[in-house]
């Protein structure tokens, strides 16, 4: 793989993992609601719901899902389902309670699960890893290498998007500092993600 396409590669795919979308949201939300350090090592449940993916669409296994409708809608309903799920867990939590994780209701690897499940959720995740990255690999060349390159550096890339959308929850703790504000931030994270639940459901096979 020579520089040039790396060159091409790096900020299209950056750009792939800055877009807003549901995992993205619940990094800022545990953030604001667990603390900095707690967020960004939850997203190791993405990156790993990630990896599988890029390793099925290595394996071109991934073709099965965009020729089966059924399957498609199955994983895209139970998607949507989790995250109407987290949005009402969000919209009735107790605004005035302390949550961070040290001696908190809720741990780590629960967190990650979460980010696993959202990731997983979204068929959509896997059809771009299909249609994304093929796009960089030289079929003159060995192409489990290539995808491994590739996908190694969008998980690198993934990782710095988890830290960066975490740093903003943590500032914006500090607007929502109050129990009040606590109820307004996680309300409106719970619209949000409500409407990527419905986007989600609306998505179609490419």
């Amino acid at each position: 793989m020579d520089l040039a396409t790396l060159a091409l590669f790096l900020p299209a795919c950056f750009a792939l993992n800055m877009a807003p979308g549901p995992n993205n949201l619940l990094s800022v939300s545990n953030s604001t609601r667990y603390g900095y350090r707690t967020a960004c090592v939850a997203g190791m449940g993405r990156l790993l719901a990630f990896a599988a993916m890029i390793a099925l669409a290595s394996a071109g296994l991934a073709v099965v899902l965009q020729t089966s409708e059924l399957l498609f809608s199955g994983i895209k309903i139970l998607g949507a389902a989790y995250l109407f799920y987290l949005a009402w867990q969000l919209w009735r939590s107790d605004a005035g309670s302390d949550n961070q994780v040290t001696g908190g209701p809720v741990g780590i690897p629960a967190l990650a699960r979460q980010e696993f499940l959202v990731a997983a959720g979204n068929p959509k995740a896997i059809l771009i890893f299909t249609a994304f990255l093929p796009q960089f690999v030289d079929p003159a060349q060995a192409i489990t290498p290539q995808f491994a390159v590739l996908g190694g550096l969008f998980l690198a890339l993934e990782w710095i998007a988890i830290g960066a959308y975490a740093y903003m929850g943590l500032h914006m703790r500090r607007w929502f500092s109050t129990p009040r504000g606590k109820q307004i931030f996680n309300r409106c994270c719970a619209g949000l993600l409500s409407a990527a639940a419905s986007v989600l459901l609306l998505a179609r096979r490419a």
